[in-house]
């Protein structure tokens, strides 16, 4: 079936009517989409989005091979190290650290799993590859819970890898992490109506942290080429820095927010240094092929290189960077389901916790508490709903978990003030005696908590405004065992691109939002599973197993290639005598 026949049937064409335009080709496809607006609404999404799994830069041949081997999991990915890899010790860098022990005011050590996207992806492939962990330590308890080297063994039923924390001291945590990387590169990235901010003092201590980083991957390594995953924005400069130290090595940057458009990057005082870091880069890596060739635009404008439009790469003093499209994903299926209870228990649950009746639908939202979430846009959708929503239709409550973010900086201080304040003009406007339209936990939930949450919920709304991918949607969709729910998704996250089963939506068109979730609170059973089980269907087979496998098996083919080229460049061609009769 083609793209247009797909995309007709997704809105409620016959198959004869849906190969009659797709026949027609492009030109007849305004008409009927016009035709069957005026049919009986469905809450189809309104922006319907080309389903991408990064998969469309493979080779045929690799695609099937990739087919042939079965679903990834994590015996699949240590199966393809152990073949490919033979061994090679994978180091992962990051900023936030998988666990952080935190000390309590009782004096007891206890365990956080933070409320990253990052740690949901990569803890998962850690698991697999048992290799090392490089991370900030910055749990109050970190210290006396690693040894004298900052390492901890990390141990998860039948696997284990190794923690190496890096301490920074109150200044360099100041500059490198709040300043520059969360107050330039952050909003310089997101289209989210804050502008960056550029101090000298926040780049010079961005330089020497990653420079401390990058000494610690090299501590680590243990070899001239190990294979590095450095993840994200916070570590721009040391894929440079690491191949001035171990140039055979393989250096896998992967990007995880969006790469904003060349004029909006080049606003950036340090533009070149940060495209010349990440060009120490084997590969980079970004969520979606529009970001590739942002960054692709960014380098070809500030940078004298050769850029290949269509094998996308950069060859710059005589080194290639491959830049690659990786969506990343989460773990298939989540450890975590096994340690909650079925939807109809949590469904029970959730609601007398909450003191709402039983019949009570129920919005979900997760985020930290961030304002590239959309969370303001999220309330005023919240208040339009409220006020159409028909008493007879029964309560309904909206729960908003924001794990507290970046409480350093004012912005984000004056953001949380103003989601708390909102949230209470709404509970006073709609509330009665006993009962709270809009419920905020503005505390760090752990993940079987969430999971809790997400399997009680009638739908879960993702508004953010800009994102690279948003794994809540994905973890939504992987807590459904039911095969219920409905997933409200804005169409700025990365996410949209994959989920289009789910209702796609325009953040900013508060109406329009509202119409959507009073649709979604309404959809009938039947309609939920079949979207659902695509979802599902959809998460499962591009989980976080296939996505780090894809890049590590791309990795592969270039240590192969790189090493052969070492081994020719070694050998002295025999010299050939003339002989004479």
């Amino acid at each position: 079936m083609s793209g247009i026949s797909r995309f007709l049937s997704a809105l409620g064409a016959g198959s004869s009517e849906a190969a009659r335009v797709a026949a027609a080709g492009v030109s007849g496809l305004a008409a009927a989409v016009t035709a069957l607006a005026t049919r009986e609404h469905r809450p189809i999404p309104v922006h319907v989005l080309p389903q991408s799994n990064g998969d469309h830069e493979l080779s045929d041949t690799a695609q099937v091979e990739l087919a042939a081997k079965g679903p990834w999991s994590a015996a699949r990915l240590r199966e393809t190290l152990r073949t490919h890899l033979k061994g090679d010790r994978v180091i992962v860098l990051a900023n936030r650290e998988p666990c952080i022990h935190q000390r309590r005011p009782s004096g007891e050590i206890s365990v956080q799993h933070p409320a990253s996207g990052l740690v949901t992806a990569l803890e998962p492939v850690m698991r697999a590859c048992s290799g090392v962990w490089v991370a900030h330590g910055s749990g109050t308890a970190d210290r006396e819970s690693s040894d004298a080297r900052g390492r901890l063994e990390v141990v998860s039923e039948d696997a284990s890898y190794l923690l190496r924390r890096v301490w920074l001291n109150e200044q360099e945590e100041e500059g490198y992490y709040y300043g520059f990387s969360n107050e330039a590169l952050w909003p310089l990235c997101h289209l989210a109506h804050a502008h960056p901010i550029f101090r000298r003092s926040d780049w010079q201590q961005y330089q020497r942290v990653n420079q401390r980083f990058a000494d610690a991957v090299v501590a680590e390594a243990g070899c001239e080429d190990p294979v590095v995953l450095v993840q994200d924005y916070h570590f721009a400069l040391v894929p440079r820095m690491l191949r001035r130290r171990c140039p055979r090595a393989t250096i896998l940057t992967f990007w995880h927010i969006p790469w904003p458009n060349t004029e909006r990057f080049a606003i950036c005082p340090y533009e070149d240094e940060i495209l010349e870091g990440l060009l120490g880069s084997s590969i980079i890596g970004f969520q979606t092929p529009q970001y590739c060739h942002n960054f692709l635009e960014s380098v070809d404008r500030a940078l004298e290189v050769r850029i290949g439009r269509q094998e996308l790469d950069v060859v710059r003093q005589q080194r290639t960077t491959l830049v690659r499209p990786y969506p990343i994903s989460i773990e298939w299926p989540s450890r975590w389901s096994s340690s909650v209870p079925d939807a109809v228990t949590c469904r029970t649950d959730v609601r007398a916790d909450l003191s709402l009746p039983p019949d009570t639908k129920l919005v979900v939202s997760v985020d930290r508490m961030d304002y590239t979430k959309g969370m303001e846009e999220r309330l005023l959708t919240i208040e339009r709903t409220l006020e159409c929503w028909p008493e007879a239709a029964g309560p309904i409550a909206f729960v908003q978990v924001a794990a507290p973010s970046r409480t350093r900086i004012e912005r984000y201080r004056e953001f949380g003030e103003k989601v708390r304040s909102e949230v209470d003009r709404l509970n006073q406007r709609f509330g009665r005696q006993g009962y709270k339209p809009v419920v905020l936990f503005n505390r760090h939930y752990e993940p079987p908590e969430v999971f809790r949450l997400y399997r009680a919920a009638d739908v879960c709304y993702v508004s953010s405004l800009h994102d690279g991918m948003n794994l809540v949607a994905k973890e939504f969709i992987s807590a459904r065992e039911d095969e219920r729910g409905v997933l409200v998704l804005s169409r700025f996250t990365g996410a949209a691109r994959e989920l289009t089963e789910a209702l796609v939506v325009n953040p900013y068109d508060l109406e329009g939002v509202a119409d959507t979730l009073r649709a979604a609170l309404a959809m009938s059973p039947i309609e939920q599973r079949e979207r659902m089980r695509a979802l599902r269907s959809q998460v499962a087979e591009y989980n976080v197993y296939r996505w780090a496998g894809r890049m590590l098996l791309d990795a592969t083919r270039l240590r192969q290639r790189e090493r052969l080229q070492v081994r020719l460049a070694g050998r002295t061609p025999r010299r050939l005598t003339r002989t004479t009769a």
